[in-house]
Protein backbone atom coordinates (compact mmCIF):
# COMPACT_ATOMS: atom_id res chain seq x y z
CA UNK A 1 0.00 0.00 0.00
CA UNK A 2 2.89 2.38 0.65
CA UNK A 3 3.86 1.89 -2.99
CA UNK A 4 0.66 3.68 -4.02
CA UNK A 5 1.63 6.75 -2.02
CA UNK A 6 5.21 6.67 -3.28
CA UNK A 7 4.15 6.30 -6.91
CA UNK A 8 1.50 9.01 -6.67
CA UNK A 9 4.00 11.23 -4.87
CA UNK A 10 6.28 11.12 -7.90
CA UNK A 11 3.31 12.08 -10.08
CA UNK A 12 2.48 14.98 -7.77
CA UNK A 13 6.05 16.22 -8.04
CA UNK A 14 6.18 16.04 -11.85
CA UNK A 15 2.76 17.65 -12.30
CA UNK A 16 3.65 20.42 -9.83
CA UNK A 17 6.75 21.09 -11.95
CA UNK A 18 4.57 21.15 -15.08
CA UNK A 19 2.08 23.58 -13.51
CA UNK A 20 4.92 25.87 -12.36
CA UNK A 21 6.47 25.78 -15.84
CA UNK A 22 3.17 26.62 -17.53
CA UNK A 23 2.59 29.46 -15.06
CA UNK A 24 6.01 30.89 -15.95
CA UNK A 25 5.24 30.64 -19.67
CA UNK A 26 1.89 32.39 -19.23
CA UNK A 27 3.44 35.11 -17.06
CA UNK A 28 5.94 35.92 -19.83
CA UNK A 29 3.63 35.65 -22.86
CA UNK A 30 3.68 39.43 -23.44
CA UNK A 31 7.42 39.97 -22.93
CA UNK A 32 9.14 42.04 -25.57
CA UNK A 33 12.80 41.89 -26.48
CA UNK A 34 14.86 43.87 -28.95
CA UNK A 35 15.27 42.14 -32.29
CA UNK A 36 19.01 42.03 -31.63
CA UNK A 37 18.47 39.71 -28.65
CA UNK A 38 16.63 36.48 -27.90
CA UNK A 39 12.93 36.31 -27.10
CA UNK A 40 11.66 34.71 -23.89
CA UNK A 41 11.92 30.95 -24.36
CA UNK A 42 8.98 28.90 -23.16
CA UNK A 43 9.86 25.77 -21.20
CA UNK A 44 8.39 22.31 -21.48
CA UNK A 45 8.62 19.43 -19.00
CA UNK A 46 10.05 16.12 -20.13
CA UNK A 47 9.26 13.13 -17.92
CA UNK A 48 9.97 9.43 -18.06
CA UNK A 49 9.02 6.42 -15.94
CA UNK A 50 11.23 5.35 -13.07
CA UNK A 51 12.73 1.94 -13.75
CA UNK A 52 10.67 -1.02 -12.57
CA UNK A 53 11.83 -3.03 -9.60
CA UNK A 54 12.54 -6.76 -9.50
CA UNK A 55 8.81 -7.38 -9.06
CA UNK A 56 8.14 -5.75 -12.45
CA UNK A 57 6.04 -3.00 -10.89
CA UNK A 58 6.66 0.61 -11.92
CA UNK A 59 7.64 3.19 -9.35
CA UNK A 60 6.28 6.38 -10.85
CA UNK A 61 7.84 9.09 -12.97
CA UNK A 62 10.46 11.80 -12.74
CA UNK A 63 11.19 14.97 -14.67
CA UNK A 64 14.23 14.53 -16.89
CA UNK A 65 14.51 17.97 -18.42
CA UNK A 66 13.08 21.37 -19.14
CA UNK A 67 13.79 22.03 -22.81
CA UNK A 68 13.15 25.52 -24.15
CA UNK A 69 11.47 26.79 -27.28
CA UNK A 70 13.30 28.73 -29.96
CA UNK A 71 14.90 32.04 -28.98
CA UNK A 72 13.91 33.46 -32.38
CA UNK A 73 10.42 34.27 -31.14
CA UNK A 74 7.99 36.16 -33.35
CA UNK A 75 9.01 39.51 -34.83
CA UNK A 76 6.13 41.90 -34.19
CA UNK A 77 5.60 45.44 -35.41
CA UNK A 78 5.27 47.68 -32.35
CA UNK A 79 6.90 51.07 -32.95
CA UNK A 80 5.62 52.39 -29.59
CA UNK A 81 7.66 49.85 -27.63
CA UNK A 82 10.74 51.22 -25.89
CA UNK A 83 12.76 48.21 -27.15
CA UNK A 84 11.64 48.51 -30.81
CA UNK A 85 14.39 48.61 -33.43
CA UNK A 86 14.74 51.38 -36.03
CA UNK A 87 12.05 49.67 -38.16
CA UNK A 88 9.61 49.43 -35.22
CA UNK A 89 9.94 45.68 -34.61
CA UNK A 90 10.28 43.77 -31.34
CA UNK A 91 10.74 40.09 -30.64
CA UNK A 92 7.92 38.33 -28.73
CA UNK A 93 7.93 34.79 -27.39
CA UNK A 94 6.46 32.05 -29.54
CA UNK A 95 3.88 30.96 -26.98
CA UNK A 96 0.42 29.72 -27.92
CA UNK A 97 -1.80 30.82 -25.05
CA UNK A 98 -4.60 28.36 -25.88
CA UNK A 99 -2.11 25.48 -25.84
CA UNK A 100 -0.73 26.65 -22.50
CA UNK A 101 -4.23 26.87 -21.00
CA UNK A 102 -5.12 23.40 -22.30
CA UNK A 103 -1.90 22.00 -20.82
CA UNK A 104 -2.65 23.76 -17.54
CA UNK A 105 -6.06 22.06 -17.32
CA UNK A 106 -4.50 18.65 -18.05
CA UNK A 107 -1.75 19.19 -15.48
CA UNK A 108 -4.21 20.33 -12.80
CA UNK A 109 -6.48 17.34 -13.36
CA UNK A 110 -3.57 14.90 -13.32
CA UNK A 111 -2.28 16.51 -10.11
CA UNK A 112 -5.74 16.14 -8.56
CA UNK A 113 -5.94 12.48 -9.64
CA UNK A 114 -2.61 11.71 -7.96
CA UNK A 115 -3.68 13.58 -4.83
CA UNK A 116 -6.89 11.50 -4.77
CA UNK A 117 -4.85 8.29 -4.92
CA UNK A 118 -2.86 9.46 -1.89
CA UNK A 119 -6.11 10.24 -0.03
CA UNK A 120 -7.65 6.84 -0.87
CA UNK A 121 -4.48 5.03 0.21
CA UNK A 122 -4.53 6.97 3.48
CA UNK A 123 -8.15 5.90 4.04
CA UNK A 124 -7.20 2.26 3.44
CA UNK A 125 -4.33 2.50 5.94
CA UNK A 126 -6.60 4.04 8.56
CA UNK A 127 -9.18 1.29 8.01
CA UNK A 128 -6.48 -1.38 8.34
CA UNK A 129 -5.26 0.17 11.60
CA UNK A 130 -8.82 0.31 12.94
CA UNK A 131 -9.30 -3.38 12.08
CA UNK A 132 -6.01 -4.22 13.79
CA UNK A 133 -7.13 -2.39 16.93
CA UNK A 134 -10.46 -4.23 16.86
CA UNK A 135 -12.48 -1.06 16.44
Amino acid sequence: MFDAIDTSGTGLSVYRTWIDTIANNIANVNDESPTSGPAFQAQFVQAEPIATGPDGVGHGVHATGLPRSSAAGIPTYDPQSPVADQNGYVRRPDIDMSQQMGNLIMAQRAFQANANVVDRAKDVYQAAIAIGKGI
